[in-house]
């Protein structure tokens, strides 16, 4: 939360989540079903990380584009100058925040701060957390040593375009079973105020009587273990060295 310029609203999400716990738990408690109660509660306090975890899902994924353009446009220069500094500088009004930053940051202490080079790619290594960026600082600190390495640059800058096109037709194949999860969670779902209207004897026995209540709960464990066993095996791929 803090790299997406969010970090003070953890604080926040934290108290959001306890206020929806408590809501849940008294939603539970107001139509009389016990069983329900750490089940609301859990389910409503997952909300508010819910939407932090989609924030930097977003953050990162913006990154991500951001960094396949600087490095491919940032090693073109690179190969063609064999000087690091010069080839970020002169692209720098072609990049975008926060890239832009990072990599201004590190003309500054290069030119400024400290002529060792080495040591301020390793600076700049550590201020993104992404496998192939780091794979790719890594290459141009041993180009520092041998100029020949150069020529392995180009297909590390590759893996950042195979990751967004694998996930880009991962999340096509996904979209339809994501689409039949959702709507088979809101048929069970609806089906309680339909048979409300179908038949309020039924209704009765579910809403209030014991088995009913748990037969409620069974459904509601199962639509909240599914949801988090779905948002954890359709997340996009990540590129691991």
């Amino acid at each position: 939360m803090i790299a997406t310029g969010k970090g003070t609203q953890f604080a926040a999400i934290c108290a959001t989540s306890l206020a929806l716990l408590i809501v849940g738990a008294m939603f539970a408690m107001l139509i009389n079903n016990i069983f329900l109660i750490p089940i609301m509660a859990t389910a409503l306090a997952l909300l508010p990380f819910v939407y932090a975890k989609s924030t930097i899902y977003y953050y990162d994924k913006h990154i991500e584009e951001e960094i396949e353009t600087a490095l491919s446009i940032i090693t073109t220069s690179y190969i063609r100058s064999d000087d690091i500094v010069s080839a970020v500088k002169e692209n720098l009004t072609y990049l975008k925040p926060p890239v832009n930053g990072i990599f201004r940051s590190f003309v500054g202490e290069a030119t400024a701060i400290d002529s060792n080079i080495k040591k301020s790619l390793h600076r700049l290594k550590d201020k993104i957390d992404n496998a192939i960026f780091k794979e790719w600082v890594d290459t141009i600190i041993a180009c520092q040593d041998d100029r020949t390495l150069k020529d392995t640059l180009l297909p590390v800058v590759t893996k950042l375009t195979d990751v967004r096109i694998v996930n880009n037709e991962l999340k096509t194949m996904l979209t339809e079973p994501r689409k039949e999860y959702f709507m088979m969670v809101a048929m069970v779902v609806g089906n309680i105020p339909l048979l409300y209207l179908l038949n309020k004897d039924w209704y009765n026995t579910l809403m209030f009587s014991i088995p009913g209540k748990f037969i409620l709960a069974v459904c509601g464990v199962t639509i909240l273990v599914t949801a988090l066993l779905m948002a954890k095996y359709t997340k996009p791929i990540e590129f691991k060295r």
